[in-house]
């Protein structure tokens, strides 16, 4: 008769503001109000709600027995903490400022290149 191995259940308690602020990616559109939603969103693995382990003969923590959910290996969560709206006019404003921000890095990463594949780059 086998019988069963001691194990220890971790329960994993999150603090009601742990917020990350980086975002990947976002989801939105226009409200019926003619107003542009953009919910960023941070996309990740998810977290378990618990993991149970065996206990070694020694008392230390052996193998992993069980997850809780039990898909957790084939999950991905969304974390949306931040969203903005803004009218059709200000969404406008905001894409030219954007793409003119994006014009600068790329301006600074090929003058990078241009600085790093040159002959006297690195010497003094």
């Amino acid at each position: 008769m086998s019988q069963k191995k001691p194990e220890i259940t971790f329960k994993y308690v999150f603090n009601y503001g742990y917020n990350p602020n980086y975002v990947n990616g976002a989801q939105g559109g226009f409200s019926p109000r003619g107003e542009m939603v953009i919910n960023f969103y941070l996309e990740r693995q998810p977290l378990p709600e618990s993991i149970s382990h065996e206990i070694t003969p020694e008392g230390a923590i052996g193998r992993e027995t069980a997850v809780e959910p039990e898909d957790l290996p084939n999950s991905m969560v969304r974390f949306i903490d931040t969203g903005v709206v803004m009218s059709y006019e200000n969404a406008k404003i905001f894409h030219a400022w954007m793409g003119e921000k994006l014009r600068e890095v790329e301006e600074m990463h090929q003058a990078r290149t241009a600085f790093e594949n040159s002959p006297a780059a690195g010497q003094a």
